[in-house]
């Protein structure tokens, strides 16, 4: 508690808030990649004490809201099976698909198992052998590791009963892509700290000069938000594009090599489409064909899947920094968190769950 005392703590923050209204002397609009970021900078308020000619937009960094629409059908296809166990995180439970999700399934008689982890999910297949177990494998880098570990394990064990549905997406592929959308207003990057744990910065640096922009991977408490959102501006200011870590005690340029070289023995980099955003080149994980025994997608056929998205929704803008929650027309009224549209009002990362929880409206 000590720790996260020393990271909350009033009189630091206020001093790099001073600091940020003295070197802002335009306008620079700033992305936080993470949704866990978002909800931060909501909690604690920094948004409403920033300087006005500052804005912060919210990026993709939710795994729950950028699983595409097709995964979830699918997901909700091998679910309804008899005979299978299906495993997930429990945000994943309630996101909506093209008609139904997996609490209605589950009501309906499905299998359908909240888990902490992948590895519980490993357990049940061993303590069920006489059933099909699936883990609905979503995130960014930083489940990666833990995920290719399950397969690694699995297939050590020789399980033939167990098996993952991997949606896995990549970080860096969707900054260039919304640096690139003809609609981008992005200045600058607040990076995920937990994704730099695991991937380290070195790949942002290639990213920040092609598109002449500064990234600055950070953490989660106020002194690293604001520590990072004060290293962005100054750099914005003097016209510097480059890669500043501001998480220096959880980040190194490399990341960790043991959790990397687990998700390269096990998955390869893959085409991969983001809800919302449509397919973003070399943005996703998938298993290797050697652990192909090992794919749900191959395991269970469930034909032609037609994803419908509800024409009210906005997430993908919204993913993309393009609009704020609170532009949606249909935010508050018929989008609340008893009846979400979508994937951002659902998860407990997204922005538009963070704006109603917060109580971010326009006047």
């Amino acid at each position: 508690m000590r720790f996260l005392q020393e990271y909350r703590d009033p009189t630091p923050c206020r001093a790099l808030l001073a600091r940020i209204a003295a070197a802002a002397t335009r306008p620079w609009a700033i992305m936080e990649i993470c949704g866990g970021q978002t909800h931060a900078i909501l909690r604690h308020g920094l948004d409403q004490m920033l300087p006005p000619s500052l804005t912060l937009v919210h990026g993709p960094g939710c795994p729950v809201c950028v699983t595409p629409l097709e995964t979830i059908d699918r997901a909700l296809a091998i679910a309804a099976r008899p005979g299978v166990i299906f495993t997930s995180f429990g945000d994943m439970l309630r996101v909506p698909g093209s008609r139904d999700d997996l609490m209605r399934v589950k009501s309906r008689g499905g299998d359908v198992r909240f888990v902490d982890s992948p590895l519980e999910a490993l357990q049940l297949a061993r303590r069920h052998p006489d059933r099909e177990v699936v883990f609905l494998a979503v995130g960014f880098e930083t489940t990666a590791p833990g995920n290719a570990m399950a397969v690694r394990q699995a297939a050590r064990e020789g399980l033939t009963n167990f098996s993952e549905l991997v949606s896995h997406v990549l970080v860096p592929p969707a900054m260039a892509a919304i640096l690139g959308a003809p609609a981008n207003r992005v200045q600058g990057f607040l990076a995920a700290g937990h994704v730099c744990a695991v991937m380290g910065w070195r790949e942002y640096e290639p990213l920040a000069a092609r598109f002449g922009v500064p990234i600055v991977p950070t953490g989660f408490e106020p002194v690293d938000l604001l520590q990072g959102i004060l290293s962005c501006v100054e750099m914005l200011e003097r016209g510097e594009a480059g890669v500043e870590n501001r998480y220096a005690r959880i980040v190194k340029r490399d990341g960790n090599p043991a959790a990397r070289a687990v998700v390269d023995e096990v998955f390869e980099v893959c085409d991969r489409p983001w809800r919302g955003i449509g397919v973003i080149p070399g943005s996703g994980l998938r298993l290797r064909a050697a652990y192909a025994a090992y794919d749900a997608e191959r395991r269970f056929d469930v034909g032609d899947i037609a994803p419908q998205e509800p024409r009210e929704c906005i997430s993908g803008e919204i993913l993309q920094g393009v609009k704020k929650p609170d532009q949606c027309a249909a935010f508050g009224k018929a989008c609340t968190p008893a009846t979400p549209l979508g994937a951002t009002m659902v998860s407990s990362e997204g922005a538009c769950a963070a704006y109603w929880k917060y109580h971010r409206r326009n006047p």
